[in-house]
């Protein structure tokens, strides 16, 4: 990434709190994946955004990233990047042994993994989230309106006066 990058992070829900949960064939989640594929794309070409951030949390923040990945091998001429913003270098060992490998096999095309620190900690969570927001320029957000760490990382990106594009679930 160069100091140029116009730089754009997701934030979004969960599998467990959107109404089809882990149902990824559900046709909501289809259209969820569509809006957020056109969002995507409305950041690259309208804001010049080539640099995404991904928490890699389940859910929004990996659908997001492989999005971006589809992005860059359709086209590789955008010269988009993907940077993984992990609040721990053991996020996903407890996770089921699917979740974790797709874990992997996204970290695995990323352009830079960043880990935020050694080992879970209270609050690792609240700060790769704060990090990613102040390294941004626009967010998307997927978010139901409710109370949650996803209000918080809009409230927080909202402070700031970024752009927060908002789609809902």
């Amino acid at each position: 990434m160069s100091n140029m990058d116009i730089t754009c992070y997701f934030t979004g829900h969960r599998p467990q709190k959107l109404p089809w949960g882990f149902h990824e064939s559900d046709p909501r989640c289809i259209a969820l994946k569509n809006n957020l594929k056109k969002a995507i794309w409305q950041v690259v070409t309208r804001y010049q955004v080539t640099h995404f951030l991904t928490g890699m949390a389940l859910g929004v923040d990996q659908w997001a990233a492989e999005l971006v990945i589809r992005l860059k091998e359709t086209y590789p001429d955008l010269g988009i990047t993907l940077e993984a913003v992990l609040p721990c270098d053991n996020q996903a060992d407890k996770w089921r042994r699917d979740a974790s490998q797709r874990y992997q096999e996204i970290l695995n095309q990323c352009d830079i993994v960043s880990p935020l620190q050694k080992g879970y900690s209270p609050g690792c969570m609240e700060r790769r989230n704060q990090y990613m927001v102040d390294h941004s320029k626009y967010i998307i957000a997927v978010w139901d309106r409710k109370p949650g760490g996803t209000a918080g990382t809009v409230r927080y990106a909202q402070s700031l006066g970024k752009a927060v594009i908002i789609l809902a679930p």
